[in-house]
């Protein structure tokens, strides 16, 4: 066997294996063989040339053992191709032959190696010198040698392999002068501008052809040829002429060959070229607005670029200035020299730095043009000349402009430089206040902080977050805060923490996104994977895309917050940024607060170092003193839930910490007087909290002296001008609201007691240990601090203080006096008597009184409902990082502002409520709160309101529902006993029934009291018994008499339908009452939350904003819920064919509903479409096969489709959009058509709507399918144009243009399946469009006229002669004539005519065919 070679071989060791190999006889690795050469017509081996010229053979190298696979290409980079788009291909090509096709394998380039035929080279020799060794080259001299020219590819030449080139240009031009062929061929253009046609003769040869392309040894010289002759028509041509061919050339030939052609002369341009005659391309010089951006998404790569830089908008004129001219050898400070290496060229693009800074802009622009903002955040106007040594032009894009773009910002906070990160990360965390704030919303274009988002900002301050250098770790925990918290958000929740229902709040989750998900499609229930489990699989962009914060918590945010509090223990603005970021973190949901309480070590860490309990005065640092956002953030954490609250209180030591904070009066906490008044404030909001779910009752035994000497305190409060008085005002506020929230829950203490005796102590909470004699004691007291408050009401200086207290008491007075009518101890007598007097020094004053009528003039200003169509320029919000935005809430009016009655009519309609239903003599004596001017005026703005859902409005609209139901409450009392009232009563209805689908979840209770007590009450319904169902009879019977049209059913029965309705209501309120029991858990919370039933509160988090409770079309909510229990199968026939029991009941009840509401209360439903109306009450006859033709739901469908079909109705009926909750109108359609078919036995009314849809201005495809797929329903569509009740014009006007369906009108005509006794409708409409058609002058395609010409010669040669004149001398539509249309005596001469023309035309063309 023969062995490899070694490195210690010896050559004759080399030589001995040589011999032995060539003895052996083995094959070698390599074979040479004899390959012919197509191109000169030789042939292989063994086919007779074997004795040519040895000199002639070239060897060829076979290498058999390349790999039959193809090598792997995962290190290198995908290809992308420019020509792709362009190339053509065919859908039944298959992409596998396509590739083997164009992608050659390796092997079929290497396995054959054929050596170049060089035969027909020239061969020149050197020439003769004197020297005995060639010159040595110096670059000094090669600016003095002969220019070589470039090689075909463009490419840069070494200055050796110019000297070559020089050198062969030298010999060629000496000794083989006389071959054109070899004569050198520079590259050039294919330039047509003046200077180059007005001397064609200095170029010698042609620039851009290089002939190498072209076969044989006169390649060379045909391209010479070809450039003299294009000389020679260049010369002989005149200017204008050059010019005209250019602009020509130009505007045939393809802009990027031209450009390619441009570039090709720019390469041939001398080193120092003199400034251009010409002005550069335009696009070369406009200003990028958009550019690229390079970002990395993942855990470990860092985002560094923002994807759409923002634009300013600047209104002004525009101004075209002139592009700065090109950098020449003149303008450099310093000269180049010639020995100076690589500066033999000027590169102009690379020397723009060393111009001086040009002017900014002078004038504005509409041009939209880069957003660039200082260190401050502030945006720089680009015509602002701001001086250089601010450090705001250190930048290459814009160099005039001065600020830092947002992906410069990126790009700095990336760098190696710990100041430049620190400095990028602090500019961008002063862009992200300001956005927020929403002061570049009316000069940019977008969003800066979705632009930010977009880019990966949570990914770079994240991984900021971890620098070691704390500079930087605080730069990023400031700039994440000024992303995630907005302070006026948080001062506005604070501010309402003392209304009613004041502590709770919605989670601040963005908008619900539900994305299907394919791989589930299928599968059964028990296999899909959970909500958990698909968010466990997303990757952090995504989450962060969705929820920024949900993002920030899976890229494990807490434990580094944790880290930096515990490890670094950074400055004191760090510190509060980063107590802010998680009481923000806590807002966003219970999770995300559960997330916070388990995070290891943090909470901990927060209570010993911010809520330690001793502390010194003296301390230097922020730590080991009571911090109020520290405990802030325990009473965000706390309304998350009981269980939460319950953790704080007893595992974490909040209870100690309440027991220490409130013990002592704020001055003597040690702390400056703002801070101890704040951690004080919110030590009594977090236990208000507590106290609302019952918990800390007994911290309420053992600090009740200092809460007596707390009240106390009020007389004390600083003049107006002290600047610590909103901080006690905010303080004291807080403190009602925890004996507010301690007399709920002592008002429990009776019922769960019995409850626990009972029951035996199962499901029923333990009595709290407060009872209601330990809160009995303070209302006294209380009572006369608010009649304090009201005289004080008078005093300028005071009227302030006092209208921000005032709200509080009474909600405090209404959680007492309705706690107490449930306590055993109740003395009705007492009571009562006690209420008057309440009503008669307290309520009757204050609401007479001129300071608070002042206020209550402002209640439509301050409303969110009837403002909602308000155009504000707000702050930033973002979909996955919701706010409430509130910037500005104090300047401007709103629902919280100072000026605001809401908190004193809520406080004051809660305590009305409470004392009206223990004494309902006192009702009738505030009937002039309801009747006043403002209040009645802002109701009946209400009713006209459509407000909208968002998380800006939701937490102010559930304050302002809360104000609307009370008033209608107070409403619902007085109605019937007082006539002033009940004049007003059909307006609290439209108002209540406008509410009822606004309310938003945690108010269910206040859906089911509107739909048990004023919704379907026969008092607000006044029309119901003043003459209303007559007054619509006579209207019907006055409209009979002016049109004289026999319509049957006539309309003259609703009047009827309507008294029935009326009495039917009671029936009605229990069947949808019925249909909304799947409310009633909600129903349960909700009551407990808004009653103060604390200890069954679960959570003060409020349920998540998916939308309003009821859905907008709740009316048809039976309707609809019996389609989807008897279900459509996809055939159209129904899968269940028994209806529930009770279903014809249900419907009868939901139609006599909609009819009222229709008559009487159409405001109500005009946030319903009408494309919705008519599309859930076709439920009618697709539920079931019967249901339509029982009569009490045929004469009240029939009323409903009169109403909807009424003149003024018809032109709002758009079928071409959608309904709610359905693809397309048209699927529901064939639906219908397909169940008319089935079961409808002829019906009108189901005729009726079926040929609704059918009206010439809705979508063809309808009519497509009637009278196409189910022609066959034609036979029993015998609806006359009387029953209809629609105008036939609506049918028949404009002409039909669709060529298809106009086929299938005739189609259906000719054959007789349309027949003016089958379908009188549709015949009709039928006729006028072919009619229309046949005879229309109207210039059309060849197509249209070939059909014209068609029917009308069939039409001609028809045998049925009455189908005949019908067709030929239809005139127009005539509902009240017996066909239904009126007809010509003859043709009428130019139609006459047309038909002679024809007919002419077709004997024409009979006689030349024969």
């Amino acid at each position: 066997m023969l062995r490899r070679p070694k490195p210690t071989d010896s050559e004759a060791d080399l030589l001995r294996e040589q011999e032995h190999f060539l003895t052996s006889g083995a094959p070698s690795a390599a074979s040479v063989v004899r390959r012919p050469d197509k191109r000169r017509g030789e042939a292989g081996e063994g086919e007779g040339l074997s004795g040519e010229n040895e000199g002639s053979q070239r060897d060829v190298v076979t290498i058999e053992d390349l790999p039959d696979q193809l090598p792997s290409l995962t290190p290198a980079p995908p290809k992308k191709s420019r020509f792709k788009a362009s190339r053509v291909t065919f859908e039944d090509e298959d992409a596998g032959e396509r590739l083997d096709r164009h992608d050659t394998h390796i092997s079929a380039v290497l396995s054959r190696i054929v050596e170049r035929d060089t035969s027909s080279t020239p061969i020149s020799l050197p020439a003769f010198t004197g020297m005995a060794f060639p010159k040595v080259l110096h670059r000094s001299e090669t600016s003095n040698q002969v220019k070589a020219p470039l090689s075909s590819a463009g490419g840069k030449k070494s200055i050796f392999a110019r000297q070559i080139a020089a050198q062969r240009l030298k010999e060629c031009k000496t000794t083989l002068h006389s071959s054109p062929e070899a004569a050198p061929t520079p590259e050039t253009s294919m330039d047509t501008d003046q200077c180059d046609a007005a001397e064609p003769a200095a170029v010698s040869g042609p620039r851009l052809v290089s002939g190498q392309g072209l076969q044989g040894p006169h390649s060379s010289g045909e391209t010479m040829r070809i450039h003299v002759e294009n000389q020679a028509k260049l010369q002989a041509m005149s200017q204008s002429e050059i010019l005209e061919e250019q602009k020509k050339l130009l505007s045939q030939l393809d802009p990027r060959l031209v450009d390619f052609v441009r570039s090709r002369k720019a390469q041939s341009v001398p080193s120092f070229p003199s400034p251009s005659k010409h002005p550069k391309d335009k696009s070369g010089t406009e200003d990028p607005t958009v550019q690229d951006v390079s970002r990395e998404s993942g855990s470990c790569s860092a985002a560094v670029l923002c994807q759409k830089p923002q634009e300013v908008e600047m209104e002004g004129e525009e101004e075209l200035s002139a592009p700065p001219p090109a950098v020449t050898e003149e303008d450099l400070p310093v000269k180049p020299q010639k020995e100076w290496v690589h500066m033999d060229k000027l590169e102009p693009e690379k020397l723009e730095w060393l111009r001086d800074l040009p002017e900014p802009r002078r004038k504005g622009t509409k041009k939209a043009m880069q957003a660039r903002f200082d260190f401050a955040g502030t945006l720089i106007p680009p015509t602002e000349d701001l001086p250089t040594h601010l450090g705001l032009h250190h930048h290459g894009d814009e160099p005039e402009r001065a600020g830092y773009s947002l992906q410069e910002l990126f790009l700095l906070s990336r760098s190696q430089v710990i100041q430049q990160r620190t400095l990028s990360l602090s500019t961008l965390a002063n862009i992200l206040s300001k956005a927020r704030a929403g002061e570049y919303v009316s000069v940019l274009k977008g969003s800066v902080t979705s632009t930010l988002l977009d880019a990966g900002l949570l990914f770079l301050l994240r991984f900021a977050l971890d620098d070691s250098v704390e500079g930087v770790m605080s730069a990023a925990v400031h700039a994440l805060k000024a992303l995630l918290v907005c302070a006026e958000d948080e001062e506005c929740l604070d501010c309402t923490f003392s209304w009613f229902r004041g502590l709770a709040s919605f989670p601040l989750l963005p908008s619900a996104q539900e994305e299907e998900d394919e791989e589930d499609e299928g599968l059964d229930e028990s296999m899909k994977e959970t909500a958990k489990e698909k968010e466990e699989r997303k990757s952090d962009h995504e989450v962060a895309r969705q929820d920024a914060v949900k993002g920030l918590l899976k890229m494990k945010l807490l434990p580094r917050l944790r880290y930096i509090l515990e490890v670094v223990r950074p400055s004191p603005r760090v510190v509060q940024d980063v107590l802010e970021i998680l009481t923000r973190i806590a807002r966003h949901s219970s999770s995300s607060a559960t997330q916070v309480l388990d995070c290891p070590r943090l909470m901990e860490t927060v209570m010993s170092e911010f809520l330690p309990t001793s502390w010194s005065p003296s301390s230097q640092s922020i730590y080991g003193l009571p911090l109020s956002s520290a405990m802030k953030l325990l009473r965000v954490l706390a309304t998350s839930g009981r269980h939460a609250c319950a953790r704080l209180l007893n595992s974490l030591g909040a209870s100690e910490r309440l027991s220490h904070l409130l013990s002592a009066e704020p001055n003597e906490l040690l702390l400056e007087p703002t801070e101890s008044l704040r951690i004080t404030t919110e030590a009594y909001r977090l236990w208000a909290v507590a106290a609302g779910y019952g918990q800390a009752c007994k911290l309420y035994l053992d600090l009740y002296p200092a809460l007596v000497t707390a009240l106390q305190s009020v007389h004390r409060l600083p003049p107006a001008s002290d600047p610590l008085l909103p901080l006690q005002l905010q303080r004291f506020l807080a403190l009602l609201s925890l004996l507010t929230q301690v007399t709920h829950t002592a008002g429990c203490h009776q019922e769960l007691q019995a409850g626990m005796v009972s029951s035996g102590g199962e499901e029923c909470p333990p009595p709290p240990p407060v009872s209601w004699g330990h809160v009995t004691g303070l209302q006294t007291s209380l009572m006369g601090h608010l009649k304090g408050f009201i005289k004080n009401l008078d005093d300028p200086l005071q009227k302030d203080g006092s209208l921000t207290l005032i709200p509080v008491y009474l909600v405090y007075l209404e959680a007492y006096y309705h706690q107490l009518s449930r306590q055993n101890c109740f003395k009705p007598v007492e009571t009562l008597q006690e209420l008057e007097l309440l009503t008669s020094d307290v309520l009757l004053p204050l609401m007479s009184h001129s300071v608070v009528q002042g206020l209550i003039k402002n209640l439509k200003s301050s409303s969110v409902v009837c403002n909602a169509q308000a155009i504000t320029l707000g702050p930033e919000i973002t979909n996955n990082l919701p706010g409430l935005a509130c910037t500005g809430w104090r300047n401007r009016p709103g629902l919280v502002a100072p000026s605001s009655p809401f908190p004193l009519l809520t406080g004051l309609g809660l305590l009305l409520e409470t004392i009206t239903g223990i004494h309902k003599g006192l009702s009738s004596k505030f009937t002039g709160l309801l009747l006043s001017e403002p209040v009645t005026g802002y109701l009946r703005s209400c009713s006209q309101a459509t407000p909208s859902l968002s998380h800006t409005k939701a937490w102010l609209l559930r304050h302002e529902h809360h104000l609307l139901y009370l008033l209608l409450r107070l409403a619902h009392r007085l109605v019937p006993l007082d006539l002033e009232v009940a004049k007003h009563a059909s307006l609290y209805h439209q108002v209540a029934l406008v509410v009822l689908p606004w309310l938003l979840p945690g108010s269910e209770y206040l859906a089911h009291e509107l739909l048990s007590t004023i919704v379907f009450s026969k008092d607000f319904i006044s029309e119901g018994h003043s003459g209303g169902p007559e007054a619509v009879e006579l209207g019907e019977l006055k409209l009979h008499e002016e049109t004289q049209k026999d319509t049957s059913p006539s309309l003259q029965t609703v009047g009827t339908l309507l008294r029935e309705a009326c009495v039917q209501l009671p029936s009605i309120r229990g069947c949808f009452l019925t249909h909304l029991a799947h409310l009633e858990s909600s129903v349960i919370v909700s009551r407990d939350a808004l009653l103060g039933h604390n200890p069954w509160i679960k959570s003060h988090l409020l349920p998540e904003l998916t939308g309003p409770i009821l859905p907008s079309d709740w009316p048809f909510l039976p309707l609809v819920s019996l389609y989807e229990q008897a279900g459509v199968s996809d055939g159209g026939g129904l899968a269940v064919e028994e209806l529930p029991q009770g279903a014809l009941q249900a419907v009868t009840h939901c139609l006599q509903w909609l009819l009222l509401l229709e008559v009487w209360r159409e405001e109500a439903l005009k946030v319903v479409l009408p494309v919705a109306k008519f599309a859930r009450l076709s439920c009618v006859f697709l539920c079931s096969s019967d249901l339509f033709l029982e009569r009490p739901v045929q004469r009240l469908t029939w009323g409903l489709f009169r109403l909807l079909t009424r003149s003024t109705k018809l032109d709002s009926l758009d079928l071409n959009i959608p309904p709610p909750g359905l693809a397309s109108f048209q699927d529901l359609y064939l639906a219908l058509v397909s169940q008319y078919e089935a079961v409808s036995f002829g019906d009108r009314l189901f005729g009726c709507w079926v040929l609704l849809p059918l009206q010439r201005r809705y979508s063809t495809t309808m009519r497509l399918a009637v009278f196409g797929e189910h022609v066959g329903m034609l036979r029993s569509l015998g609806v006359t144009l009387e029953q209809l009740s629609i105008p036939i014009e609506r049918f028949t006007s404009p002409p039909e243009d669709s060529l298809p369906l106009l086929r299938l009108y005739f189609r259906s005509l000719v054959t007789g399946t349309l027949k003016c006794s089958w379908c009188p409708v549709l015949y009709v409409a039928a006729l006028s469009h072919v009619n229309s058609f046949i005879f229309s002058q109207d210039a059309a395609a060849q197509e249209v006229e070939t059909a014209r010409h068609s029917m009308l010669r069939k039409i001609y040669y028809l045998t049925d002669e009455v189908l005949r004149s019908h067709l030929l001398l239809f005139r127009l539509p005539q509902h009240h004539l017996q066909l239904g249309f009126d007809m010509y005596e003859q043709l009428p001469p130019i139609r006459a005519k047309r038909l002679e023309r024809v007919l002419g035309l077709q004997e024409g063309s009979v006689d030349k065919g024969d």
